[in-house]
């Protein structure tokens, strides 16, 4: 499994020489929705990586952001997000990612997110940690809910979905230290693995916001469950992570 790590890692890297190449310069941008953002450089990244991929590994399955995908239980699958925060990425907001992800019957193994900007690169495979640029990295040890940083983020139809976590977003101000949204779910994960927040939720993801995130967060000694705490399921939609001793004080929030 070594050997796919590097290539994940190689991916990733592929991809943010893309992101660099055009951020903060003149690229096309596209309307997926009202204000769900998709540019010329996610497509360039997506079809970058799926090179790569089907030319190494052509028998596995591949699913994408900017693509139609087909759930192949029976091959190994690539989860892919060739820009996670394209709206910050849109608008020369530094803060955004590839997130690149393996999976195998049904586990993922490894996870790759690389932010070129930053040039900060988070690995983890399943059973040997985690690190942030060759440093193993943990979750952080506060275990008072008052005295924690989060981060969430909020789906694109906030403005006409009573489902739209303002309410959870409402009650976490009131409960812990402080809360950021900032636009990069695979980010916001990786942020929790290495300490820099304590914990993360949001609702209405997709597979490819959170494979290789909440990997990073389990191998970083974190626990990643869905919103009611119960069992973390990738092709569900919502997601707590956290340094797991904030964990419950979490979820106890979210049942308000």
């Amino acid at each position: 499994m070594d050997n796919v790590l590097e290539f994940a890692v190689h991916c990733a890297r592929e991809s943010g020489k893309i992101q660099r190449r055009y951020y903060e310069k003149h690229f096309a941008i596209h309307h997926k929705g009202e204000i769900n953002l998709v540019t010329d450089v996610d497509f360039a990244c997506q079809k970058r990586i799926i090179e790569l991929i089907q030319k190494k590994f052509p028998r596995d399955n591949i699913i994408s952001e900017e693509q139609l995908n087909r759930f192949d239980g029976k091959t190994n699958r690539w989860i892919i997000d060739p820009l996670d925060g394209t709206t910050n990425y849109a608008h020369g907001y530094p803060f955004f990612c590839t997130s690149i992800a393996y999976e195998v019957e049904g586990k993922v193994q490894l996870g790759v997110v690389y932010n070129p900007i930053f040039k900060e690169l988070f690995v983890a495979r399943k059973g040997h940690g985690a690190y942030l640029n060759g440093r193993n990295i943990h979750v952080s040890a506060i275990s008072s809910l008052k005295k924690s940083l989060l981060c969430t983020g909020f789906s694109y139809d906030i403005a006409t979905s009573t489902q739209n976590n303002i309410n959870h977003f409402v009650n976490f101000l009131h409960e812990a230290q402080a809360v950021r949204r900032d636009g990069s779910a695979a980010l916001n994960l990786c942020y929790t693995a290495c300490g820099r927040f304590d914990g993360f939720w949001e609702m209405k993801l997709n597979p490819w916001d959170m494979a290789a995130g909440a990997l990073i967060v389990e191998e970083a000694g974190g626990r990643v469950t869905n919103l009611a705490g119960r069992k973390f399921t990738l092709y569900k939609d919502d997601i707590i992570a956290s340094n797991n001793l904030i964990h419950r004080a979490m979820v106890k929030v979210l049942k308000k």
